[in-house]
Order: structure tokens, then C-alpha cells, then sequence
């Protein structure tokens, strides 16, 4: 009887330990036969193969006789997007392009497409989410309509594979590869294990033809890209597009580039004509306004090797009850909530039971910390009523014990100001060691943050006094008077 119990076990025993045979139903880290650990194995698991060494097609070459002509990017016909791509498009290379919905995604894939097309390259443009017809309608609306620009409305990979065969186009547009599934594979479209193979899949095939591939992808709620990690991984250029809902303006910047910079941006304005480029993009982050106005700053931001200068707006009001608010809009919150603590502790100025509310103008995202300077200005600008003299920036990076640091490429900022008609500087002392200031500007070096309230605040009086600037107001610092004169 005992036999016949324990062959049953064995029969169905699914571990068995390498060095004695000991069989076990369910997996343990130390054989309860011979004692040794790590021994227990599943039966029947696929062993690890190793793979054969064989004789390579084409033999290594030197570096120095590779012909790099091929990978040589070719432009897109839109200035904006060649800068955030390093140039243009090259040859096998694979683009992914995320956003949220109506974004402009598609309507910027759609415009490159119809230019490389014009230029008589063959290019395919698939969608997964409209039919030709649709497509077509927004080609039209837009002027993106070519005789070689062809449209497929396919959802299957295999299709679409086969589309890129008979096809054989320079330039493959696949909107969008959450959309895309592949009979080989399990699951719905836009799962982890589809995505996956639909990409690999497409990559392989634009790697083997030289076929340049856009890939427009879905962002989550977190506006990270949707899908596993290992898209952004396998793709060569990930591009991400930013921009308010409620604004015409739209920022192109390129999180991932194998064959350019990292740190470019391109501006873009979204409106019923398609989207197009916006080589000077400065004045449109600030107001246009007769005079100054309480609460406001400007400061000169760089996103990659371009300098924007952009208005910071901040309000100050006295807190019902409570916690005071802390809101902003195209600002970091944590950012706000340090330049506010060394305001109040180093700088004199009591914002510890005011709301505050900070933006900028344009929808324009800063995070560099070049704009903490002209942050604090601002603040304190509300904070007194007192409006800063016309034709004034400030640069510079607010640290914890007060201090001002200076920020890189400051003569390029400097000279975008210069350029608009900004004539008064305020930035950290030592900033000048990377160059002049441009003719025609006054530029102010200050070592710590209250003695940067201090300048303005004394400027704002002067202009004040004379009729140039101000509205009126009072409020009292620590240490620091922040009234009116």
C-alpha cells in the first residue's frame, strides 16, 4: 500500500532535486532528502540552450572605412521639427512621436509626409484610427495632399508588413501603434505584448529597407508614453509634444535622440490650417501692455541652444483661513514653495500667511532654475503693488541660504533681451565672466536675493516717483520696507 502511495506522488510530482532525485509537489529552496539548497528543479522545464558560434556574412571593418553618407539626415521641409530631430530624418531610423489627444500629433506626421512626398519620395502613411477617407479630409484642410503620399487604413500587422513591401516607400507614418495587433499574439491592441511585437516588427522592417518610420503613440494620465518602457528603448528618437488645450502654442521637444541633441525644443502654433513652425517664438510668452503692472517679471529661459524670454505673473492676497494656496501654472510647485521659504527667512519679505499664486504667459513651461530670480521678483512685486521699471529681466538661481548662483549661457540670454528691447538686467554677481553685456544694456550684478528685492524695490520707487511705473500699495518685510514712497 505504501508503494502504491508513494509512486502516486512521484507520478505527480512536478520539482525533483538534481543531485539525489527527491520529488516534490511544489517548489522548495532546500531538498528535504540530501539537504542541498538551490537543487530543486521543475521537471520538465526547458533547459538553457547555448547558442553556437558561426561564421559572420560580412566581416568587422575599421571605423574609419564605415561609409556614413547613408545615415546622413535628410530635412523634413519643417524647420522647427529638423532642429528637435538634429537635422532631419535619417534613413532607417524609427521616430516615435507622443502627446495627448489632439495635440497635433497627426496633423504635424501628416504635414512631413505630404513634403517628403512633393520632394517624389514614396511614402505610406497608415492609419489605425481613421479610414482613408478621413485622412484625406485633413490632408485637404490642411494642403497636404500629394500624387505619391499613399494612405492604408489597417489595423493588422501582418497587413501592414505587407503594405511596406509592395509599397516599398522612403517614409512610413503608423498612426497609432496602440492601435495596431498582431494575430501571432495574444491580447487586445495597445497591451504590453502587442505593443511590443508591433513594434519590434516595425523596427526590423524599417532597419532592413532604410525606411524612415514616425510612430505616433498614446501618453497615460501621467502623460508618460503608454505601453511597456521597451518602446521608448527600441525606438531611436522619442519626441514629446507639450501645450495647454485652451492654447494655440505647441512645444516639440525630443526626450530621446541617437543622432542629435537631447535638450532642442520646437515651437509650433496649432490653428485650423495645420500647424506650422514659429522660428522667433519670443513674443508670444509675453502681454502686450500700454505700462507695467504689479506682479509681473520677465526672465530669459534656454531650451536647448535657444533662448526664450518669458513674463512670469504672480498674486499675492491675504489668506481666508487656513492653510495659505499654493498655485501655479507652468511652474514647478515644490520650486514655488522653496523661493517662498527663502523669501520669508532670507530675503525680508513675509509671504507666510498669503495666498500665492504664480503662471506664465503663453503657456510656456519653465523648470529650469535660471527662473527663480524672477520668481521672487515677482512675488514681491505683488506683494508691495508696486509695478517693476519697464524694460527689466532678472536671471539667476535662487539658492537655500540666500545666495544668488549664476546660470549658464548668460550672454545668449542677455542678447535675446537686448534683441526685443529689454534694457535693464538683473542678474548674480560673477555672471559676466562668460562675456560682455550687449550694447545698450545696464546690467545689475547682486550677490544674495535681498539684495535683489532691495534693488528693485528702490528702482520701482524711483520710476514710481517720476510717473513712469506703479499703481499704489503698501507692505512691510522683515527687516526690508517694501512701501511705497
Amino acid at each position: 500500500m505504501a508503494s502504491k502511495t508513494s509512486g502516486r506522488a512521484a507520478a505527480r510530482a512536478g520539482y525533483r532535486c538534481t543531485e539525489c532525485g527527491w520529488a516534490t509537489v511544489k517548489w522548495v529552496g532546500r531538498c528535504g532528502e540530501c539537504q542541498s539548497w538551490g537543487t530543486v528543479q521543475e521537471v520538465g522545464a526547458p533547459t538553457a540552450v547555448r547558442t553556437s558560434a558561426v561564421s559572420p556574412s560580412r566581416p568587422a571593418v575599421p571605423i574609419a572605412q564605415v561609409d556614413a553618407t547613408a545615415a546622413q539626415a535628410r530635412s523634413t521641409g519643417v524647420g522647427e521639427f529638423d532642429r528637435v530631430l538634429g537635422g532631419g530624418l535619417v534613413p532607417g531610423a524609427v521616430v516615435l512621436m507622443a502627446g495627448e489627444p489632439g495635440i497635433g500629433k497627426s496633423t504635424l506626421a501628416l504635414d512631413v509626409a505630404a513634403r517628403a512626398a512633393r520632394e517624389g519620395e514614396s511614402v505610406l502613411y497608415v492609419s489605425g484610427e481613421e479610414s482613408a477617407a478621413q485622412v484625406k479630409l485633413r490632408a485637404e484642410r490642411i494642403g497636404a495632399v500629394a500624387d505619391t503620399l499613399f494612405l492604408a487604413a489597417e489595423t493588422d500587422l501582418a497587413t501592414i508588413l505587407g503594405q511596406l513591401e509592395q509599397a516599398d516607400p522612403t517614409l512610413v507614418v503608423l498612426d497609432s501603434v496602440q492601435t495596431i495587433a498582431s494575430a501571432e499574439v495574444e491580447g487586445s491592441p495597445g497591451n504590453v505584448s502587442q505593443v511590443r511585437e508591433v513594434a519590434a516588427a516595425l523596427i526590423q522592417a524599417a532597419k532592413s529597407r532604410g525606411t524612415a518610420a514616425i510612430l505616433i503613440g498614446h501618453v497615460t494620465k501621467d502623460g508618460s508614453i503608454a505601453g511597456p518602457r521597451l518602446l521608448e528603448h527600441l525606438v531611436d528618437v522619442v519626441v514629446q509634444f507639450e501645450g495647454e488645450r485652451h492654447s494655440r502654442l505647441r512645444l516639440v521637444r525630443a526626450v530621446k535622440n541617437r543622432y542629435g541633441p537631447t535638450d532642442e525644443v520646437g515651437c509650433f502654433d496649432l490653428g485650423d490650417a495645420g500647424i506650422v513652425g514659429l522660428p522667433d517664438p519670443s513674443g508670444l510668452f509675453l502681454t502686450s501692455r500700454d505700462r507695467p503692472v504689479p506682479g509681473t517679471c520677465v526672465t530669459v529661459t534656454l531650451e536647448g541652444r535657444r533662448p526664450l524670454v518669458a513674463e512670469l505673473q504672480a498674486l499675492v492676497s491675504e489668506a481666508a483661513a487656513g492653510s495659505p494656496r499654493r498655485t501655479t501654472s507652468g511652474l514647478d510647485g515644490s520650486r514655488l514653495a522653496m523661493v517662498l521659504a527663502v523669501l520669508a527667512q532670507r530675503g525680508g519679505v513675509p509671504l507666510a500667511r498669503h495666498d500665492c499664486y504664480a503662471a506664465t504667459v503663453g503657456g510656456v513651461r519653465l523648470s529650469e532654475p535660471a527662473a527663480d530670480l524672477a520668481l521672487a521678483l515677482a512675488l514681491t512685486s505683488a506683494l508691495g503693488d508696486l509695478a517693476l521699471p519697464v524694460g527689466t529681466i532678472a536671471v539667476g538661481e535662487v539658492g537655500l541660504a540666500g545666495d544668488l548662483r549664476p546660470v549658464t549661457g548668460l550672454p545668449r540670454r542677455l542678447a535675446e533681451a537686448a534683441r526685443i528691447g529689454f534694457r535693464e538686467a538683473v542678474v548674480p554677481t560673477g555672471s559676466l565672466t562668460e562675456g560682455p553685456a550687449p550694447a545698450g544694456m545696464r546690467v545689475h550684478e547682486v550677490a544674495t536675493l535681498a539684495e535683489a528685492v532691495a534693488l528693485v524695490v528702490s528702482a520701482s520707487h524711483a520710476s514710481a516717483a517720476d510717473g513712469r511705473t506703479g499703481t499704489g500699495g503698501t507692505a512691510t518685510g522683515q527687516g526690508l520696507d517694501i512701501t511705497k514712497g
